[in-house]
């Protein structure tokens, strides 16, 4: 029961994200561009180090004689988010995006994917505590980003922005019910944890690696590039101080 309450502040929280679109209304394109690049660094370095430093060795203890089988697991989840993203999850980092016309289909995949957040905090809460912090974190870091984006499009679609909020709140509240089936379905099915942990940290790679990092090439400004690298960084270190605080 512990963590089920874990699970559904985590991901209420996680929910409440999506209201940081309202930024875009209130700050100047110049300054939302510098943040955007900031949190893309930060959410990429902290889904990477999330991976990597949290998920995986979760996973590998105990596991040594099934390594193939961890990393194919790991392969299936990058491929699984490629898919996603072809088929549904339509956003992009612009106020002003090409695929605006996509706005009611960006809400439908943001929905999807919120839901596949909430069932992998789910299983992270439920393999221990701290990965559950540490998860709930990365994901959370890649939210603002990303909510910031598909607020912007939703805007540029033609949609009133009380409208467009609530509507992005309502996507965000699948996480909710992603948590809670997660919860109850893991009750009854512990395996399933086995396969859900290396299949999120194929995810987590596969939005660093060909959704955030590809943005952060895009500034061609040395300066800027170095602090977005740093903030990279900083999610990795992020992820690596919750795992030394937690005593793992």
């Amino acid at each position: 029961m512990n963590e089920l309450i874990w699970i559904f502040l985590a991901t209420l929280a996680v929910s409440a994200i999506s209201f940081v679109g309202a930024l875009t209304l209130v700050l100047s394109g110049k300054l939302l561009k510098k943040l955007l690049l900031v949190f893309i660094g930060l959410s990429a370095g902290a889904m990477i180090g999330g991976a990597f430093i949290h998920l995986l060795p979760e996973v590998l203890a105990g596991q040594t004689g099934q390594l193939t089988s961890v990393f194919m697991i790991v392969i299936i989840g990058f491929s699984f988010f490629f898919v996603l993203e072809k088929l549904l999850w339509r956003h992009c980092h612009e106020e002003k995006c090409p695929i605006h016309a996509f706005a009611y289909l960006n809400l439908v995949g943001d929905g999807v994917h919120n839901f596949i957040d909430g069932l992998v905090m789910a299983t992270s809460f439920i393999a221990s505590i701290p990965l559950g912090v540490a998860t709930s974190i990365a994901i959370a870091a890649h939210e603002i980003p990303q909510e910031l984006g598909d607020f912007g499009v939703l805007i540029y679609g033609g949609i009133k922005p009380r409208r467009a909020l609530l509507l992005n709140f309502a996507t965000a509240l699948t996480a909710i019910a992603g948590g809670l089936i997660g919860y109850f379905l893991l009750q009854s099915a512990g395996g399933v944890m086995t396969f859900l942990l290396p299949f999120a940290a194929g995810g987590f790679l596969y939005i660093a690696a060909s959704d955030l990092i590809p943005e952060l090439h895009k500034e061609p400004d040395k300066v800027k590039s170095v602090a977005s690298f740093a903030a990279f960084l900083v999610g990795v270190v992020l992820m690596w101080v919750l795992k030394l605080a937690f005593g793992g």
